[in-house]
Order: structure tokens, then C-alpha cells, then sequence
């Protein structure tokens, strides 16, 4: 998946839950590293953009 596919504020599901069991995911910021949000409880993660590319199955909604 290429990473210029991932905007700020796109929406993502990842293969595996987040613990709250949240599996979509908004992006607040790229760069360097991405920072992305869990949609169900509002943790912040901040991944490197290979872990974001090994993590991410698709995107839901891309906004622009």
C-alpha cells in the first residue's frame, strides 16, 4: 500500500483490534512517523511508516 494514500483525518481499519476491541483508526498527522487515533476509545499512537503500511488492511473513507 503506498503511503501518499494516507491523508490527514483518512479513516483506516487495521487487521487486528486495538484492546478496546476498535478497529478503525483516524490519521491525525504524517510526516516522519503517522499519529493515528482509535475511533472507539481516543488513544493516540504514533507508528513509523512501515509499521503503519504492515498494520493497515484498507481504507473506509478518505477525506480531502
Amino acid at each position: 500500500m503506498d503511503l501518499k494514500r494516507f491523508p490527514i483525518d483518512a479513516v483506516v481499519e487495521t487487521k487486528k483490534p486495538h484492546p478496546c476491541g476498535g478497529i478503525l483508526w483516524k490519521i491525525v498527522r504524517t510526516g516522519a512517523d503517522y499519529k493515528i487515533k482509535c475511533l472507539t476509545c481516543g488513544r493516540i499512537v504514533m507508528l513509523t511508516p512501515d509499521e503503519l503500511k504492515k498494520r493497515v488492511r484498507r481504507i473506509v473513507e478518505e477525506r480531502q
